[in-house]
């Protein structure tokens, strides 16, 4: 692990994000030949960028077709995104898994409190089922580091789910119930729950299996469903090491590493304000080893507290990847 990688985690304010986004851009520009290649070509001087509003971001889509790479070190593990047949996937080549498992598990507790605490349920593949998902190998790990002998996977076992969604409710065990949307939504057409300290996440939309919803909608369903106040969300992907975590209303924050920037639809290379909806740039310094700027395929919008909505997806955009974990 280099320098600008150890200090990432212990980023406190703004003036240090933008030093260690600067000093990563710097990196990057020089060591990951894609990202050297892209900046060139749009003939941007990286001596003459001075702030995190001037760094160019990498279309997403060239994790499909090219090795995304800034660091020499063998690769640990490769992400790949799930898609359907003759689907181009996205592949993102990780040297530091440790990074990947820094953080999430310090994004969890930014937000959540302490893993162990908690008993985590999935209604998603298991990790042998989809060894190439980024989300199924958190997930896993966080089952695991739970400790608790209840966690586990539940997608097609619906009726040992209620039955231990009962159990921990009766004992107050603290839960997290992680799932695809429409595994969530199948559930509770089945059984009705009221479980208030349940907290249900969800990871995407249908995509093929159920009409789509606006999220106020969908987010009535489930709440009512589950007997919860709120739904929370996750939004990662496949390209990115890092997370961001919606505790209800569909609204993110990020992590101290982590940063959305908003660009123009029609314009690209030139941001917009808060308030205006655009194209969703991710800056996540997590992905010091590939390429930590990003220019999603999503829409979205950032409010007067910095924090993010996600709005849709470009016309064009392949569906997103978690949602097609189970076919």
């Amino acid at each position: 692990m280099n320098l600008i990688s150890k200090n990432i985690f212990s980023i406190a304010d703004e003036k240090a994000f933008q030093a260690q986004a600067l000093a990563t851009f710097k990196h990057q520009a020089a060591h990951c030949q894609v990202y050297k290649e892209y900046i060139h070509h749009l003939k941007i001087d990286v001596n003459q960028v001075f702030n995190i509003q001037q760094i160019p971001f990498l279309p997403i889509g060239f994790f499909k077709t090219h090795s995304v790479l800034s660091s020499q070190e063998p690769i640990e593990i490769t992400f790949s995104s799930s898609g359907t047949t003759g689907m181009v996937q996205s592949s993102h080549h990780v040297t530091d898994v440790g990074l990947y498992e820094q953080s999430y598990l310090r994004a969890f507790e930014q937000f959540y409190g302490r893993v162990s605490d908690y008993c985590f349920l999935a209604l998603l593949p298991s990790y042998q089922q989809r060894s190439g998902s980024s989300l199924i190998y958190m997930v896993n790990d966080l089952i695991e580091k739970s400790g608790h002998p209840q966690s586990g996977y539940f997608l097609y076992n619906h009726n040992d789910l209620l039955q231990t969604l009962t159990d921990l409710k009766k004992r107050q065990q603290p839960t997290v119930l992680i799932g695809v949307t429409y595994a969530l939504l199948d559930f509770i057409e089945n059984f009705d729950l009221n479980f208030p300290g349940l907290i249900v996440m969800e990871t995407g939309g249908m995509k093929g299996k159920r009409k789509e919803m606006v999220r106020e909608e969908l987010h009535e369903q489930l709440t009512r469903g589950f007997g919860v106040p709120a739904i929370h969300s996750e939004y990662g992907m496949t390209e990115l090491l890092s997370q961001a975590y919606s505790l209800g209303e569909g609204i993110f924050k990020c992590p101290g590493w982590m940063k959305i920037l908003i660009r123009d639809t029609n314009d690209p290379l030139t941001l917009i304000p808060q308030g205006k909806t655009g194209g969703i740039n991710v800056i996540d310094l997590a992905n010091i080893n590939s390429c930590a700027f990003i220019a999603t395929q999503d829409l979205g919008r950032i409010n007067t507290e910095g924090n993010f909505e996600v709005l849709g997806r470009f016309d064009n955009a392949d569906i997103r990847g978690c949602n097609l974990l189970v076919q």
